[in-house]
């Protein structure tokens, strides 16, 4: 199929050239035309804590949106009448905003270090953003009237608007920063401007067109607003490996003498075999994100899904074109020293350091490798999931460190879970909220706050609001909501409907939800791949070998990012507070992601190593020779992808910097313990068995490609 495409691309490149250019344009006009609908505070919801969303939507009780300016000396003192006086001043403002319901007195902290100014925003419908932009004004105008004290606003809208401008402005930074150094490594790589640009071209233009098209997908499946950042994230990884397979397989045909439609063909019935392997491997793994059933999974498995599917068509498609139309072209301008340099370099001069060892001594090798990536996969054992909260978000935030202090400094404030109860009596229900809050209180756990239930208008739904002593996300909240839903409700009222939600709540039921689905991930992902890596190699033990150097590799990330991020030790080098454990999502991102891309290198290798067999060279020369003739490609993609991902781990988000070290860590040991030690030297030691059970006998059809005839010319 890759070599009748190919083919039909060389016969036709510009019509080939065309329809690439035609999709990427439609794709592009119809993401301008079609907004991107993205998902809302529905589409998250999950387990009992959804219920009791839904709930309290449907009995009109849903509480608005509050915010919140908290008031300090600005040399760190207690406060003073001054700060009680600008406190008052500024609720008197806020209260005329028409977009505030109510403003509360301005309360000081037990402790005097503050003075806290609360107003509540009138509802907005269909989960609209409420507008904030006069409290913010306002606030801005205290700060410029009493530059003595410090104002700062917190809340539910200020917050996230705060942290999403972080996260905006942080993978920003790193998209603008890989482009270039994505094109660098490949001027290092090929050593000629023209070859350096196709891999970044067509990889760019793959992002293009998948962003376009996310617009009207997105009115199917809603987006996560994060969906473009993980677009660009593996369009440019796969995009780059798959050009640099077919590039170099290419010019090495070239180099051996082969004309350049020749050369082009023998890549695309090799290299493009390979390139169709591993994009169904990688959309294997991205479609292992749904069997989750989480908004933010669905969404970021369609964009990596899509993405893929065109990288890999694209690949197939413009690749054959653009070098039939090129020629050697394709070598300048050349970079004078570079060019030399690697003209000189044979293929594996440096992989063949640690390849020889290996295949000299395959036992001593096999058991070193495996013992390294065991050691780093054990702290894993001991990895503690957790949901993002106040401590994991960057502590540099002005509205992080105000809600912190509110949390420390005002009793009634702070993270909050809300018991739904639901009953025909509304007396009764008031009665039992009231027990509720008794039993609740007495845990220790949980704390009374003002105005602390509210009742539908039938008087057949009411919300108890529960204040936690425990931080959002914390291992402690999440033990308190399950002793709620387990103990201290079902004994108080075991004979009403009732649900127990709100942010701690929906915080524990999310992380949950992402753990319970780890599980099913692995067992989906593995079992398609092991599937088709029997089918496509035909043998059983290269199906079962390359699902256990995955796991050896995911569970060495695992294991580094739990020693990393689980303890302080890194804090300091990384610019970070360890929360004690890994947020929840993290794993599971984690393990599709990296399975996907590692089957990259690992079918590009597996295909060379295969080719030598089918050729009649003896098993183990077979192996140093697709390995040493591959380690260049897949060392190349390799710091392409550790560049790329290593900025991540400089971000501000600690989620951010968990998914780059973890992603750069795996890819560096896929790259050199997996296949420059354990693959090699486990295909060694297997030697024709590993082929099992397919034939070990080549044919002239297996491993050469005869060249397509000439178009014939029509006579008159």
């Amino acid at each position: 199929m890759t070599l009748n495409i190919a083919r039909w691309s060389v016969r036709h490149p510009w019509r080939s050239l065309g329809v690439w250019m035609l999709l990427v344009v439609a794709a592009v006009a119809l993401g301008a035309g079609i907004s991107m609908k993205t998902t809302t505070d529905a589409d998250y919801r999950t387990g009992q804590s959804g219920t009791a969303a839904r709930w309290i939507d449907e009995a009109g009780l849903r509480a608005p949106d509050s915010e919140y300016v908290v008031v300090t000396d600005a040399a760190g003192g207690p406060v003073t009448g001054a700060a009680r006086s600008a406190a008052d001043a500024l609720g008197a403002r806020l209260a005329r905003d028409p977009h505030v319901r109510a403003v509360a007195p301005p309360v000081v902290a037990p402790d005097r270090t503050s003075v806290l100014v609360a107003a509540t925003m009138k509802q907005v419908a269909d989960d609209a953003t409420p507008d904030i932009s006069g409290l913010e004004k306002a606030v801005t105008q205290a700060q410029e009237r009493a530059p003595g004290l410090r104002f700062v606003q917190t809340g539910d809208t200020s917050l996230n608007t705060a942290i999403n401008d972080r996260v905006a402005g942080d993978l920003g930074a790193a998209e603008t920063i890989s482009l270039p150094i994505t094109l660098a490594l490949m001027l290092l790589v090929f050593a000629a401007l023209i070859a350096a640009g196709i891999p970044v071209l067509l990889a760019i233009t793959s992002v293009f067109a998948t962003m376009g098209l996310m617009g009207p997908i997105s009115l199917i499946v809603p987006m996560e607003p994060t969906v473009t950042s993980m677009i660009l994230l593996i369009g440019m990884a796969v995009g780059v490996d798959y050009s640099l397979f077919y590039l170099k397989r290419e010019r090495q045909e070239r180099q051996r003498g082969r004309g350049t439609i020749d050369a082009v063909e023998i890549a695309a019935a090799t290299s493009g075999h390979s390139i169709v392997v591993s994009g169904f491997a990688v959309a294997v793994s991205m479609v292992g994100l749904y069997v989750v059933g989480d908004a933010t999974f669905n969404s970021l498995a369609t964009g990596a899904l899509l993405v893929v599917v065109i990288a890999v068509f694209g690949s197939l498609t413009v690749l054959p074109a653009l070098l039939s139309l090129l020629g050697h072209t394709v070598d300048r301008p050349r970079i004078p020293l570079l060019w030399r340099v690697s003209a000189r370099m044979q293929p594996g001069a440096i992989s063949r350091r640690l390849l020889g060892p290996a295949m000299r001594r395959p036992v001593v090798a096999l058991v070193a490798g495996v013992v390294v990536l065991v050691g780093l996969a054990a702290p894993a054992v001991g990895m503690k999931l957790q949901t993002s909260s106040l401590e994991s978000l960057p502590q540099d935030l002005p509205a992080v460190q105000a809600m912190q202090q509110i949390s420390r400094s005002y009793p009634g404030d702070g993270p909050t879970a809300e018991v739904v109860l639901r009953g025909d009596d509304a007396a009764a229900l008031r009665q039992r909220a009231k027990v509720v809050e008794g039993k609740a209180v007495s845990t220790g756990h949980w704390k009374r706050v003002a105005d602390a239930t509210r009742q539908s208008a039938d008087g057949r739904t009411l919300v108890l609001t529960l204040g936690s002593t425990a931080a959002e996300g914390s291992f402690a909240a999440g033990d308190a909501v399950q002793q709620l839903r387990s103990d201290v409700l079902p004994r108080a009222i075991p004979d009403r409907e009732w649900a127990v939600g709100g942010g701690v709540a929906s915080s524990y039921d999310q992380m949950e939800q992402q753990s319970a689905g780890l599980p099913r991930v692995l067992v989906f992902v593995l079992g398609l791949t092991l599937v088709m890596m029997a089918v496509t190699f035909r043998s059983v033990l290269i199906a079962l070998l390359t699902t256990a150097l995955n796991l050896l590799s995911l569970g060495a990330a695992f294991g580094v990012i739990t020693l990393v991020f689980q303890h302080d030790w890194a804090q300091s080098l990384l610019h970070f507070n360890s929360t004690g454990g890994i947020i929840s999502w993290i794993p599971i991102f984690l393990f599709v992601v990296l399975m996907g891309l590692s089957m990259d290198y690992h079918v590009f290798v597996l295909s060379r190593v295969r080719e030598h067999v089918r050729a009649g060279i003896p098993p183990r020369l077979a192996v140093r020779q697709g390995v040493q003739e591959t380690a260049g490609v897949v060392t190349s993609a390799a710091v392409v992808m550790i560049s790329v991902f290593a900025l991540f781990a400089t971000l501000s988000m600690i989620e951010m910097k968990e998914m780059g070290v973890g992603l750069s860590v795996a890819i560096a040991l896929d790259a050199t313990v997996v296949r420059l030690i354990v693959l090699p030297s486990a295909l060694a030691l297997l030697g024709r068995t590993a082929w099992w059970p397919a034939r070990s006998t080549p044919t002239a059809e297996q491993h050469q490609v005869t060249p397509a005839p000439p178009p014939l010319t029509p006579t008159r």
